[in-house]
C-alpha cells in the first residue's frame, strides 16, 4: 500500500507529496519560532483534505517534536505542577468535544479552524497577556485547558487559548518553551484519543502519520539552522500575518460553502 493510499482511499502520490511538503514547512516554522507545527499543518492540509484526515496525520509528528521540546527532565516536575490542572482540563475538553462535536468535518469545521487561526495570529501580533496571580492558576488553568480542548476537538489546533495563558504565567523563556512542549504533547495525545473514539484514527492513519515524521524533523532541523541567520521577530511577524490571511480565507470559504449547502 502506498503512502497516498494510507492517507485516504484513492489518494494520489501528488497528495502524499503535498502533505510531506506541508510538514516540511511546518517543521521549519517550529524550528525557527518554537511553535506552529500543528497550526500551519492543519491550516494547509485542510485545503487539500478533510479536517479529520489532516488531524490524524498530525498526531505522530506533533507528539514526537513536542516530547523533544518538553525536556529537560530536571525542570519538568516544577513546571508540570503549575500546569497540571490545565492539562486535565485539556484532556476533558478534547474528549468531551470529540463526543459532542464528532470528528472535525464539514464546512463549519473549516470556519472554526479559520477563526482559530485568526485569533492565534492576532495574539501573536498584538497580544500581551497580563500576569496571573499564583492563587488563581488552578481554577483558571482548568478552564483554559477545557476551552483549549474544545477548540482542539473542533479544529485540530491546540494553541488557543493555551499559549497566551502559558505566556501569562511568566515562566521565563526556557520555561515557556518547555511548558508549551508539555501542553502540546498532552493535547496531541488527547486529540488522538478523540479521533480514535470517532473512528478517525486507526492503524492506517497512525502509519500515515508516522510517515510524516521524517519531513517534520527535517524541517525542524532546517528551521533551527535558519534561526541563527534570520530575525525571529521579522519571521514571526510574516508568519502570523500569513496565518491571519489564511484564516480569513478559511472562514469565507466555509461560509460560502454553508450558504450553498
Amino acid at each position: 500500500m502506498s503512502p497516498a493510499d494510507l492517507m485516504m482511499p484513492g489518494a494520489t502520490p501528488l497528495l502524499a507529496a503535498a502533505a510531506a511538503a506541508v510538514f516540511l514547512l511546518a517543521g521549519v516554522v517550529k524550528g525557527v519560532v518554537g511553535l506552529g507545527l500543528p497550526t500551519i499543518s492543519m491550516a494547509l492540509l485542510a485545503l487539500i483534505m478533510a479536517p479529520a484526515q489532516a488531524a490524524a496525520l498530525l498526531v505522530v509528528p506533533s507528539l514526537v517534536t513536542n516530547l523533544w521540546q518538553a525536556r529537560p527532565a530536571a525542570t519538568f516536575g516544577p513546571i508540570w505542577r503549575r500546569i497540571a490542572g490545565m492539562q486535565a482540563g485539556a484532556c476533558a475538553g478534547t474528549l468531551a468535544g470529540a463526543w459532542w462535536l464528532g470528528a472535525p468535518s464539514g464546512v463549519w469545521a473549516g470556519v472554526c479552524l479559520g477563526v482559530a487561526l485568526v485569533l492565534y495570529a492576532a495574539w501573536g501580533l498584538f497580544g500581551s497577556p497580563p500576569s496571573i496571580p499564583t492563587r488563581r492558576e488552578g481554577a483558571l488553568g482548568l478552564a483554559v485547558g477545557a476551552a483549549t480542548g474544545l477548540v482542539t476537538a473542533a479544529t485540530g489546533v491546540f494553541v488557543i487559548p493555551a499559549v497566551p495563558y502559558l505566556q501569562a504565567l511568566n515562566l521565563g523563556k526556557d520555561g515557556l518553551i518547555q511548558a508549551m512542549g508539555i501542553s502540546f504533547s498532552v493535547s496531541t495525545l488527547a486529540l488522538a484519543a478523540g479521533l480514535w473514539l470517532n473512528g478517525s484514527y486507526g492503524a492506517d492513519a497512525a502509519g500515515a502519520s508516522l510517515l510524516m515524521l521524517l519531513p517534520a524533523l527535517l524541517g525542524m532541523g532546517l528551521g533551527q539552522w535558519l534561526r541563527g541567520r534570520l530575525s525571529p521577530r521579522v519571521f514571526k511577524l510574516c508568519f502570523m500575518a500569513s496565518l491571519a490571511l489564511l484564516g480569513i480565507y478559511q472562514v469565507f470559504q466555509g461560509l460560502a460553502g454553508a450558504s450553498h449547502s
